[in-house]
Formats: C-alpha cells, structure tokens, sequence
C-alpha cells in the first residue's frame, strides 16, 4: 500500500541517475552528431569524424553513420568507410540503401566479388531500381566483362533513360567491343543531356581514333582542352596524337606548356620522357623520368580515387 501511494504522489520528484544518465548521454549526443552534419556541410571532415565517433560511443545510431560514411568517403578513406557500411547494414539488415553503399566501396576496393555478392542480394528485393544495374555495369566493366556489362548498362538506361553515367559506360564498353557505331549514338544522346561534360569528349575522341578519322579524334580532343586547360587526360591524348603523326616538336611544346602551368603532372614528364628519346635526347629524358618517378610516391599517397555512393534517404 505505501508502495501505491509513493508512486501516486512522486510523479513530480526527482529522477533516477540512470534516468539522468541516458538524458545526458542524448544531449551530449545530438550535440555531436549535429556539430559533425554541419562540420562536414563546410568541408571539415576531420572534425565531422571525430564528432561522430564519439556520438557512435554513445549510440550505435543508423544516421550517425551513414554520415560517418560519408565523411570517410570524402577522403577517399575506403577501408575506413567499409568499416562503417559493415556496422550499418548489420544494425539494419533490411536498409537497402546500405547495402548498396556496401556494394560500392566492395568495387572501389576492388573487391569485386563481394560487390557483385551485394548486389546480387539487392536485385533479389528491388530488380527495377537504375542504380543496382547501374553498379554492376561497373563492375563487370572492372572484370572486363564486356557483354555482361553491356546488359546491364542497358537495363539502367531502359529503366531511367536520362542516366548520363550509364551511356557514357556503355559508350566505353560499346568501345571495348569495337561496336563503334553504337558507342557513337551514346556519345550523341550524352551530348544532349550534357553538352558541358568533358568525359564525353574524350570518350568521342576515342571512338574517332579508333575508326582511324584523325582529325576528328583532335577536334574533339581540343573541345576538352578548351573547356578545360587543366584537362590531363586531353592533353596526353592530343600528345599521342601529335606523336603518331610525327609531329614531335609540336607535342614536345605542348607538354612544356603543361608542365610550366602545372609541375607536378606526373604523365607529362612521362610522355616528355619518350619523346625525347625519340629526338636522341637521353640526359633531357633521363632528368624528366627522375622528375616523374620523384612525384610518383606523393600521388600514391593522395590517390584521386571516386568516392562510394552515398547513403541518402530514398536513394533506392
């Protein structure tokens, strides 16, 4: 009976510590992992991970990581990031979008077996969804399996036709399988729905040079290197074909011109390199590879890697 009355009448009284442990513990929280949201809003990843490492110690929160997530990915930190998405899909098994993080990061890793395992499982729940086929393009693209990636590329498009990643997929696969013509109408419909996009250039100059048109190779490879200056890749390609057309000192000039813009352009010492050998300048080639080989351990260390898809609400 006193045990009836004590609970009527202590509505009002003071909590319990534990009670005031877990209040505590849930300010602190939503302390860190808002200050971690908005930390990684301006750019300041390190801040935002270590705000949501210590939210996590506090609570094993479905939010809170897929941010961490994304944090890590924004570093191009993909161990640590898979560390995460393992933690994730485990405290909800059944969150799609998790799973297909998961299966991304497998692929940036190369670990394409376990990427495919992934979205083997995603297919099983949700076989309509654009960016599972999308996915695994890509990675039977990695595995070189042309034809195989192909399928599913198309399946992407057929599902969500203005998917500009999956024609320009298909364009480098289409490619692969020298079914020029085909990569040529990708190239075209991608020049549509992005007429700024520098890849599409580069991979329509890549179509020309392979049918062996030249001049239009370079038309196209110029495009890229008007729209961008900084473009490495237009300037290796226009450099290759400088040189098949023995145009030598031509691509020797270009390349200066580069490497008196940007010194740390690892490819065009390279190229530099072979270029003059080619004239009978060893010393000239020989400082230009030491060059390149000096810059090559810091661009290890900083690999310009893409980073995994995010984990976003709706994404599947």
């Amino acid at each position: 009976m006193g045990n009836f009355f004590k609970s009527l009448f202590s509505s009002g009284g003071a909590e319990s510590p534990e009670e005031e442990q877990q209040k505590t513990d849930q300010k602190n929280f939503d302390i860190l992992k808002y200050d971690g949201i908005r930390a990684l809003r301006i750019n300041q990843a390190p801040y935002a991970i270590k705000c949501f490492i210590e939210a996590l110690k506090l609570k094993e929160d479905s939010e809170v990581l897929a941010q961490l997530i994304n944090a890590y990915a924004s570093r191009h930190e993909a161990e640590e990031a898979l560390e995460i998405a393992q933690r994730l899909v485990a405290l909800e098994p059944e969150n799609l979008a998790a799973l297909l993080t998961r299966a991304s990061i497998y692929h940036q890793l190369e670990r394409e077996d376990e990427a495919l395992a992934d979205c083997m499982s995603l297919l099983e729940t949700d076989a309509s969804n654009p960016a599972i086929h999308l996915l695994l393009g890509r990675i039977k693209k990695a595995l070189k399996d042309w034809p195989g990636a192909e399928t599913d590329l198309t399946q992407a498009i057929t599902l969500k036709g203005d998917l500009a990643d999956a024609y320009l997929l298909r364009a480098e696969v289409l490619l692969e399988q020298n079914k020029l013509e085909e990569a040529r109408q990708d190239i075209d419909v991608l020049i549509e729905l992005a007429p700024e996009e520098e890849a599409t250039y580069l991979l329509s100059g890549r179509i020309y040079e392979k049918a062996g048109d030249m001049e239009a190779a370079t038309t196209e490879y110029n495009k890229v290197f008007e729209m961008n200056p900084f473009n490495e890749e237009a300037v290796i390609l226009i450099t290759h074909l400088l040189v098949n057309n023995g145009q030598l000192d031509e691509a020797l000039t270009l390349l200066d011109e580069e490497l008196e813009i940007n010194s740390d352009f690892i490819a065009a010492y390279t190229e530099r390199a072979k270029i003059k050998r080619l004239k009978g300048d060893i010393e000239g080639a020989v400082e230009d590879e030491q060059q390149a080989a000096e810059l090559q351990p810091e661009a290890e260390d900083n690999p310009k890697v893409a980073p995994p898809a995010e984990v976003v609400p709706g994404l599947l």
